[in-house]
Formats: structure tokens, sequence, C-alpha cells
């Protein structure tokens, strides 16, 4: 429960990357003692969202672009190989599932739940690969970069054309294309790590200009 509460605030960017954590104060707003607020904070730095500092203490992680980067380096092939393993098993059923979500993310205008639903798209795509060590570290990495791409969808208007690419990797996927549902899926997101490395590049240069000026 600890550590859903806290995922939640870093993803929410309620806790901002920098910001210490006092395991005191985390155990005296949430009414537990130390011991799951330790067990939590270890947890959520396996999932990178922080780190401890020597003499500082836990605090939430900030990636650079060039993790960013890295993060999508790794996820791509896996992701585009879950699809894959996938791709004999998926059903009608789950194929109606998948337009649902797109159906519901079109009516969503909020960011936080648009990156929910995104995330549920694609692992009713990937979960019949029955490879479910292969289903945790694809959702550890997508978690990891996930509060970074909620702010940069909200910021930069991009939802509408990651509909278009996720379409587009669904009909595929009707049509029983597998070389093209895998391309679709990668080049979808490949778009997503340009876009979102070349937004962060952007944000540490203006702050690197503040900070100058």
């Amino acid at each position: 429960m600890v550590a859903d509460v806290l995922r939640e605030a870093i993803l929410r960017g309620i806790l901002l990357a920098g910001q210490q954590l006092r395991q005191d104060e985390i155990a005296r707003e949430l009414g537990v003692s130390h011991i799951p607020v330790r067990e939590a904070l270890r947890q959520l730095e396996a999932e990178g969202l922080v780190r401890l500092r020597p003499y500082r203490g836990f605090e939430v992680s900030e990636l650079s672009p060039e993790e960013v980067e890295e993060l999508y380096e790794i996820r791509i092939p896996l992701e585009c190989q879950a699809l894959r393993l996938a791709f004999p098993h998926l059903t009608d059923e789950d194929l109606e599932r998948a337009e649902r979500i797109l159906d519901a993310i079109d009516a969503e205008g909020d960011p936080s739940a648009w990156s929910e639903l995104n995330t549920e798209f694609h692992a009713v795509l990937y979960a019949p690969s029955r490879r479910q060590r292969l289903l945790n570290l694809i959702r550890t990495l997508r978690t990891n970069v996930d509060r970074y791409l909620r702010l940069y969808i909200s910021v930069m208007q991009r939802k509408q054309y990651s509909q278009r690419e996720h379409r587009k990797i669904l009909e595929a996927v009707r049509r029983r294309d597998a070389a093209g549902a895998v391309a679709a899926l990668e080049e979808h997101l490949g778009i997503a790590c340009r876009m979102l490395v070349d937004y962060l590049r952007r944000e540490r240069k203006a702050d690197e200009r503040e900070r100058g000026g």
C-alpha cells in the first residue's frame, strides 16, 4: 500500500524529481511504522523511481534524456518480442477489449488517466505471450519513464497522433499481419522516444540558460 501511494504520487508529479523523501514524515502521514516505508522505498528504488543518496537518504530520481533514451533502447525490442510471442494467441475478444480501451482514450481528457489506459492497451496485446518475467520487466521499464511521458503528452498535445499509431497497430493485428503489427509498434515507440528525449533536452537547456542568467 505504501509503495502504491508513493508510486502514484511520483507518476502524477505530486512528488517531484530531486525531492527528498523523509521516512518519518511518510510514516506519520500514512499512519504506518517505519518498516513498511523502508520496504516501499527499496521497492521503488528497484523500479528506478527513487534513489538513495549518501548523507541525504531517499529522493525521487530524475532521468536524464540519455537515460530515457537507454530505457527505450531496452523497451522497444522487449515489447516487440512480447507482441510477436502473443500474436498467435490473440483472440477476437482481446482485440475488442483493445478497441474499447482506445475509444476510452479518445474520450479521456486527463493525461494521468490517458496514460493508465495507454499502458492497459499495450498490456492487452502483450498478455497472451505467456511470458510473465518478460511482462514484469516491460511493466517496470514503462513505469520508470511514465511520469515523463505524462508530462510530455500534456505539454505537446501528442494524444491524437499516438492514437493514430495505436489504431495502426491494432489494424495490423486484426489483419493477422504479425510483421506489420510489430513494425507499427516499433515505429510508435521510436517516435515517442525521440520526441520525449528532444523535449527533455530542450527543458535541460532552458534550465541551464536560466541558471546562467
